[in-house]
This record gives structure tokens, C-alpha cells and sequence, in this order.
């Protein structure tokens, strides 16, 4: 009640406050609070907006000048981009193969002084298109000089000569190394380009340099920077000296000849320094001009966007602070309505009636926890879709680690080992668990290719001229396996850096089979001069274009050269190879010498190949090969001869040790008296028949040994077979062998020379007892069979040894093809010339494991074949052969 009266005496005061806190009293509470939030948001963004405005736009002009920067540099990267392209360009015309063959029957004396041949709009055979097919400008000039550096042929592409000053400086531009030079030279006010390199014939000869000259003009320039520019920039070379521009993409804008500070104020204006080009006799500087609108005009662009943004931002930060002041406040209003409806109603005021509503702080608490649940559950996501990611690259690097043909080791900054493919472990010859953590350099390379390997460590991510890195160092080094091997590699080191830690990855691949190729390729480069048979090459008029020191003779005989036409007759015969596309054979006679010549067509280049033969030798050869033939007949008996006469040796023995015994004996009865002449008779006798024997082993051996000239005669064919089987009794004696012979009944006349044909079947029969030396004895067996069959005697050899395998029978009457130790490969050979010589056939039929078959097959003589017919006899079956014929 104290209360209530306290109230009630101070309501009067209260009427008693200024008018605006009257008002303020009756305005509801929320639209108090949507007011003060509007008027606090406009008041903060006010101030943001002139604080941050000139905050962005000065971000805005430091990053706009790093990217003006970075535009810069990436123009002069083109620019020198496109200039690699040209040297990379010149590099394949000075080894194609056309220029090569152009090179190749030329000689250029260098103490000589000639003017250079001028190829006017008309491109010359050994310069393909390159340029347009890589899409790049033409040179204007293509020259090539001689190794003095005097300038031999220059292609002009125009109307316009090769200036004076550059064909005056033409020796300069040129290296004595292998790597191709290019230079940035002076034409007066114009700057070109000069890039040459080393060019060799096709035997590999140093013949000088080819030289590509392109103007750096306003075409060039443009093709350089293509299409990247949308801004109205452009480019332009300085001289670094005169700060004068010398060429330009966009002359209409940017006029040559006019100093820089005169375009200081229209554009923003870049020059750096370009790469240094080794002989380069003029300084000049890469510079971009940007125009000044086009940057103010982004400027301005970025501020006002950025300006909009804060004020979307600002009016929404306003909406949804006013929104929750509203709320918050509309929640207070309510409580704060309640109460004091409650104090009306304990002082007796009537309730009125007012509609209930939700608690919307907690309604607010539940969505901010609902947020804070959403985020969690988007953090987790992300978290697995990350985890996901990561397992996805691990998985595509190790299947890309598995997949790559060149080995792949990476090592950290010390040098020690930390990855290491199934590719090294196969090249290097070590698994990943024993290299890893060791030194890669000590391991795998030779001392001598450390200090090369460090340089290539050192050399790799330096910072080149412009501030760049390098991207990666290559190099070939000789490398070793884990077996100590030594071998060549191609390496290439990139540097990557993780955090602060820095690794290298290292890509090697086996060079062994490129430097093979390349040995052979110089090689065959050599082949037609190191050639010692004459080889000519004659255009489609009959002028040779070249020839080898081999034909020197030839053309002596023609009375022609290098550089002059060929003979009439042998032009028509050029004539002839083109137009019909195929190789033509053709003899010259000349009397001492005869040539074998081979026009070969080469349609596409409009030439035509002669490799001579001198076939002197050969028509000699052809007319002694009987005589060689016989003699080599002669030499195979010899050769026999020595490996039979230990056996003959011993078979001569036996009779003359009986001789002396009979002649001791009978000697010491005629001594002691004794005068019965019955023994001594006897002993005569046995004299006489070993004698005769003795006698008989002589004839045998000098009839295998003995020269005689081809001369056939009807012979029986199986006396020879008995006559060959006595000259093998000694080895066959030694081997425990009995030859089995199944001789067909009567004789069987052939028209043969005895010699030979013994000595196709001594062959044979050796062989077969080659076959059966590491047999044991008692499984050894040989059989030589006889037959007659229609028109043909047949002999046939049997073993049981071990075969021959079936790739070897393709080879088996190749000259020198042997399986012996030491057999020299031309029984067989010998054999079978000999049979084809009689107009029989010889052929073999083998099992491996099971034995081998010789079947000799020959004419019967005309006697023969006269008399009555014989039934035909099935040939013996073969028996189980031997191998190592």
C-alpha cells in the first residue's frame, strides 16, 4: 500500500518531463528500437565507407601494379618463348635429312672467296616449310655459311637483300659449339633476329652453320603475344641507350622512333632487361605499355563495386540488427507488459485482454543451436570429403608411381633417399627398403658425376634472369646398379617445396638403348663413304650429285666425276629406273675389270642410286670352281686322313709285326740247322699273305689321300660301302662297335667317281660315330642299309644317339654350321655339293632321343636300268640317331 501511494504521488511528476520524452514514453518500445538501429547503422556505415574506400583503393593500386608487374614479365616470357620457338625451329632444319643430303657431295674450300648463291622468292630443296607448319612467321633471309663463317647460299623470302652490315657481320653469329646460337643483331634502325646452328652432312662432316634471320617488327612482335591482350596494351623493344622505341605490335598507337617520356603520360609504362643472347651487338630493353584510362577505369570500377557491396552488406547488417533488436525487444515489451499488467492487478486495475506469444530468445537459442549443429556436422563433412581427397591423390600418385616406365626417386634436401618406385627398384637393381635413407649420389652414380649431380642440385629452382625459377635442371650422368654396373641416364631433378622442408624428385631414364641407337645411326650415316664398292648418286639429268671414294675408279673409267653427267648409255638407264620405279640390273665390261650395277629409283626425290660391284673376281672364281671344288674334295680327305691314321697306323702295324716275327723264326731255324723246309715253307707263306695285306692297307690309303682329277666310272655301291666300313675298323674297334650291314643282294651299279662318293659316306658314317661316343657300349648301334628303288640306289646311315633338335635340321648343310667342338662345319656342306653335283639328293630324318637317318639318293648307271626292272624295296627303318652333325 506504501508502494501504490508512493506511485500515485508520483504520477503528477511525471507530466512535468519534456515534450520528447513524452513522446518517447508513448512510442512502442520496438519502434524505438527499430529507429536506434537504423540510426546507428547509417552512422557506422558512414564512416566505414570513407575509411575503407580509401583502404581498398590503396590494396587496389599496389595489387593492380604487381599484376601490371607480373603482365610485364609474362610479355617478355612470350616474347623469349617465341623466340626459343625459332631456335628450336632453325635446330630441325639444320638436321633434316634434306640438308644433310644436299651437304653431303658438296666441298667447300674455305680459303676461297665466292659469292653467296641467292635462292630470290624461290625456296630451295633443302629448306622445308617448318615455319608456317610450327606457326610462325617466315624469316625473311635463310643462309648458309661454310665453317669460316662466309655466307655460301642465302634463301630470300622477299624483295628486299640481306643488308650489307649483317652479311659484313655474318661470322659473328655463329658458335664453334653445338648449341644453337641466337643473336639479337642491328639492320640500321630495325632489330632481327639471327639464329643459327652447326650443320653436318650425312657421313656426319661439319659443313658450317645455317643462319635463320627474321625482323623483329610489328608482325612479329603481335605473333609473339598472340591473342592474350584485351586491355589496349601492347609491346614494344627500346633502345636501352637512346630510350627510343624501335618496334612495336601496335605502331598506329605506338609510333616507332619516339622517345618513352613522350608516352610517359598516356599509358603506364614497363621496360625490363632482355635475356642475354650471347653476340648481340645492340642493348635493348622489353618494354609494355599499359594506357592510363583503361587502369583508371578499373580503378574506379573496383571502388564503386566495392562501395555497392559495403552497402548491401550495410543495409543487411541493418535489417537483421534491427530485426533482432525488434525482437529482443518485443520479447522485453511483453515481459515487461506482464509485469506491469500483474501490478495493475495488484492494485485492482483491470486485466485487460491481450494475446499470448512464444518466448523468441528461446526460439532464437534453438536456432543458434541448430546452427551451431549444422556447422558441425558441415565441418565434419568437409573433414571427410578432405580425408576422401587425400586418399585420392595418394591412390592416383601411387598408381602413377607404379605405372611410370622411368624410374622415380625423391630425396630430401641432404641428399638422402625417401621415395623410390618399382621402376628403380628394377633399373638400379635394389629394393625400396635397402636404398631407402640412403645417399642417392654415393649409391647409384659414379665418383665422377658427384660434383656434376650437386651443380644439377644447386642449378635446380634457382632464380633465373626476371626473378623466375627454374622449373626443373636435366642432364646425362653415368649411374651404377647395386651390382656395380655402369650405365648411361637421362635425369631430370624438379625442386618442390613443402612448408619449409624442400625435396627433389628425380625422373631417370636408361639411356643404354638411345646411345645405341645413336652410335648406329652415325654409323650408317658413314656407311656409303666407309662403302669400299663404288656408290654413285645422279639426278634425273645424269649428273652425279656424289660419289664415294670407292667409285673413283668407275668414274675414271667413264671418264666422268662428281658434278659432271654420266655417260649416254648409262643416262638412259637412269632414264629408265625413274620412269619405271623399279631396280634395274646391269653388267660393264671393261675389258681388265667387270661391274655388277644396281640403279636403284628414288621416284620421290628425283634420283637414282648406283651401287657397283666389282664382279672381276667373281667370273674368275666361277671359271676354277671345279678345280676348287676337287681340291676341296681333296683337303676334306686329308682332313679325314688325319683322323683316321691312328687307325691305319695301327692296321699296318699288325701285318709287319707278322712279317718280322716269320722272318725271326725262320732265321733262327736255318741258324740252329734246322733243314726242315715244311715250317719254313709255312713261314713264307704267312710272309707273303701278311705282306699282301700290308700292301692292300697301303693302296686303301693312298687311294682316300691321293689327288686325282673328277673321273666317274660304274661302281658298285656296295663295295663302296664294305671299302669305307675297312677304313673305320681302328675307331670302330675303339668304340665296341660292330656296323650292321644290310646290303641289298648282287651289285648296284652307279656312274659315280669313287673318291667323292667315299667321301660323302666316310663323312656320314664319322658322324654317326661322334653321335654314339658318350653311349654306353653295349647300347651303341649303327647300321648302314642298300637299296634299289624305280631309277635310284639308295644308302642310308642309322644311329641310335641322341637326335638332333628340329630347329638345328634348317641349318644342318649350311656351310660352317657345326655342333662340334671342334668341327669346322663343311662335311655336310661338302657332301651334299658333291651329291648335287652327281644329280642325287641327300636328306636327313631325326628323333631327338631316338636317333638320326642319312638317306643318299643317286642315279643308277645305264647298265642298270637296261636289264631287267627290280621290285622296289622298302627303305630299312630308321634307328634312334644321334645329334651333332
Amino acid at each position: 500500500m506504501k508502494q501504490a501511494a508512493t506511485m500515485r504521488r508520483s504520477l503528477p511528476t511525471i507530466a512535468v518531463k519534456p515534450a520528447a520524452y513524452r513522446l518517447l514514453r508513448y512510442l512502442p518500445m520496438p519502434l524505438i528500437a527499430i529507429l536506434i538501429g537504423l540510426v546507428a547503422g547509417l552512422a557506422v556505415w558512414g564512416v566505414l565507407d570513407q575509411v575503407q574506400s580509401r583502404a581498398v583503393e590503396r590494396i587496389f593500386n599496389k595489387e593492380l601494379t604487381a599484376r601490371l608487374d607480373l603482365r610485364s614479365r609474362e610479355s617478355l616470357l612470350r616474347f623469349d618463348q617465341y623466340m626459343n620457338n625459332y631456335a628450336a625451329t632453325a635446330r630441325l632444319l639444320a638436321n633434316h635429312r634434306r640438308l644433310a643430303q644436299y651437304l653431303e657431295p658438296l666441298f667447300w674450300f674455305p680459303e676461297e672467296n665466292v659469292e653467296p648463291v641467292v635462292y630470290e622468292q624461290f625456296r630451295p630443296f633443302w629448306l622445308p616449310d617448318f615455319f608456317e607448319r610450327n606457326a610462325l612467321l617466315a624469316p625473311s633471309h635463310v643462309l648458309l655459311m661454310d665453317t669460316r663463317g662466309q655466307v655460301r647460299e642465302v634463301y630470300q623470302a622477299g624483295t628486299s637483300p640481306l643488308p650489307a652490315e649483317l652479311l659484313a657481320e655474318a661470322r659473328n653469329w655463329v658458335d664453334a659449339g653445338d648449341d644453337v646460337h641466337t643473336v639479337l643483331a642491328r639492320a640500321g634502325d630495325q632489330p632481327v633476329l639471327v639464329v643459327s646452328d652447326r650443320v653436318e652432312d650425312a657421313g656426319g662432316y661439319g659443313m658450317g652453320h645455317l643462319a635463320v634471320v627474321v625482323p623483329i617488327d610489328a608482325d612479329f612482335l603481335a605473333a609473339s603475344e598472340g591473342s592474350v591482350s584485351a586491355d589496349s596494351s601492347a609491346v614494344a623493344l627500346v633502345d636501352s641507350d637512346e630510350q627510343r622505341i624501335l618496334a612495336t605490335n601496335e605502331p598506329q598507337q605506338l609510333i616507332p622512333g619516339t622517345l618513352l617520356e613522350q608516352w610517359s603520360e598516356e599509358f603506364v609504362v614497363t621496360s625490363q632487361s632482355l635475356p642475354e643472347y650471347e653476340g648481340s651487338n645492340w642493348n635493348m630493353l622489353f618494354a609494355t605499355f599499359i594506357p592510363h584510362s583503361s587502369v583508371e577505369k578499373m580503378t574506379q570500377r573496383v571502388v564503386e563495386f566495392e562501395r555497392n557491396q559495403r552497402l548491401i552488406a550495410a543495409l543487411v547488417f541493418i535489417a537483421v540488427f534491427t530485426l533482432v533488436i525488434y525482437l529482443v525487444s518485443a520479447r522485453l515489451n511483453r515481459v515487461l507488459t506482464r509485469m506491469t499488467r500483474f501490478s495493475q492487478r495488484a492494485l485492482d486495475i483491470e486485466q485487460p485482454n491481450f494475446k499470448r506469444g512464444g518466448n523468441q530468445l528461446l526460439l532464437l537459442e534453438d536456432w543458434i543451436q541448430h546452427f551451431t549443429n549444422l556447422v558441425l556436422k558441415a565441418r565434419e563433412e568437409m573433414n571427410r570429403r578432405h580425408a576422401h581427397e587425400m586418399r585420392e591423390t595418394e591412390a592416383l600418385k601411387a598408381a602413377i608411381m607404379e605405372a611410370s616406365l622411368d624410374a622415380i626417386v625423391t630425396l630430401n634436401r641432404a641428399g638422402l633417399i625417401i621415395d623410390y618406385n618399382p621402376m628403380a627398384e628394377a633399373m638400379l637393381g635394389l629394393t625400396a627398403a635397402d636404398a631407402k635413407n640412403g645417399d642417392f649420389a654415393r649409391r647409384f652414380l659414379d665418383a665422377d658425376e658427384h660434383a656434376a649431380f650437386r651443380d644439377m642440385l644447386s642449378d635446380s629452382g634457382r632464380r633465373q634472369h626476371g626473378g623466375h625459377r627454374r622449373p626443373h635442371a636435366r642432364g646425362e650422368l653415368w649411374a651404377k646398379r647395386a651390382d656395380s654396373s655402369r650405365f648411361p641416364v637421362e635425369m631430370s631433378i624438379v625442386p618442390i617445396d613443402i612448408d619449409d622442408e624442400r625435396v627433389y624428385t628425380l625422373y631417370i631414364h636408361d639411356a643404354t638403348q638411345r646411345k645405341a641407337a645413336e652410335r648406329e645411326i652415325k654409323s650408317l650415316a658413314r656407311f656409303a663413304s666407309e662403302s669400299p664398292n663404288p656408290i654413285l648418286r645422279v639426278n634425273a639429268e645424269g649428273l652425279i650429285v656424289y660419289a664415294n671414294a670407292a667409285s673413283r675408279a668407275l668414274t675414271d673409267a667413264w671418264g666422268t666425276g662428281p658434278g659432271r653427267l654420266l655417260p649416254v648409255d648409262w643416262t638412259q638407264e637412269v632414264h629408265a629406273a625413274l620412269d619405271e620405279g623399279q631396280n634395274r640390273e646391269r653388267e660393264d665390261d671393261q675389258g681388265e675389270q667387270v661391274y655388277s650395277l644396281l640403279f636403284v629409283p628414288i621416284s620421290d626425290l628425283g634420283y637414282v642410286n648406283i651401287y657397283a660391284r666389282d664382279t672381276t673376281a667373281v667370273r674368275r672364281a666361277e671359271q676354277e670352281s671345279r678345280q676348287h671344288q676337287s681340291e676341296l674334295v681333296h683337303v676334306c680327305r686329308l682332313s679325314t686322313m688325319g683322323e683316321v691314321a691312328t687307325g691305319m697306323a695301327h692296321e699296318l702295324n699288325q701285318p709287319l709285326s707278322a712279317i718280322v716275327n716269320y722272318a725271326k723264326g725262320a732265321s733262327r731255324r736255318l741258324q740252329g740247322g734246322m733243314l726242315d723246309t715244311e715250317p719254313l715253307v709255312e713261314a713264307m707263306r704267312q710272309i707273303s699273305a701278311q705282306a699282301q695285306r700290308a700292301g692292300e692297307i697301303i693302296r686303301r690309303l693312298r687311294a682316300l689321300v691321293g689327288k686325282q682329277a673328277p673321273v666317274r666310272s660304274v661302281v658298285d655301291l656296295n663295295y663302296m660301302v664294305r671299302e669305307v666300313c675297312g677304313f673305320l675298323e681302328f675307331e670302330t674297334g675303339k668304340l665296341a662297335l660292330r656296323i650292321e650291314l644290310d646290303l641289298a643282294e648282287g651289285e648296284i651299279p652307279v656312274n659315280v667317281d669313287l673318291v667323292q662318293i667315299e667321301q660323302v659316306l666316310l663323312n656320314l658314317v664319322r658322324n654317326a660315330l661322334d653321335a654314339l661316343e658318350d653311349k654306353p657300349a653295349e647300347e651303341r648301334h649303327l647300321a648302314i642299309f642298300t637299296l634299289v628303288r624305280g631309277a635310284e640306289a639308295v644308302v642310308g646311315v642309322a644311329d641310335n644317339g641322341p637326335g638332333i633338335a628340329a630347329e638345328r635340321m634348317a641349318h644342318l648343310f649350311d656351310p660352317f654350321y657345326t655342333t662340334k667342338e671342334t668341327g669346322m662345319g663343311m662335311g655336310l656342306a661338302i657332301s651334299q655339293t658333291i651329291i648335287d653335283d652327281h644329280g642325287g639328293e641327300i636328306r636327313a630324318e631325326s628323333e631327338p632321343g631316338r636317333g638320326t637317318v642319312f638317306h643318299v639318293h643317286l642315279p643308277l648307271a645305264a647298265e642298270a636300268l637296261a636289264a631287267e626292272p627290280q621290285a622296289p624295296e622298302e627303305a630299312a627303318p630308321p634307328m634312334a640317331a644321334g645329334a651333332g652333325r
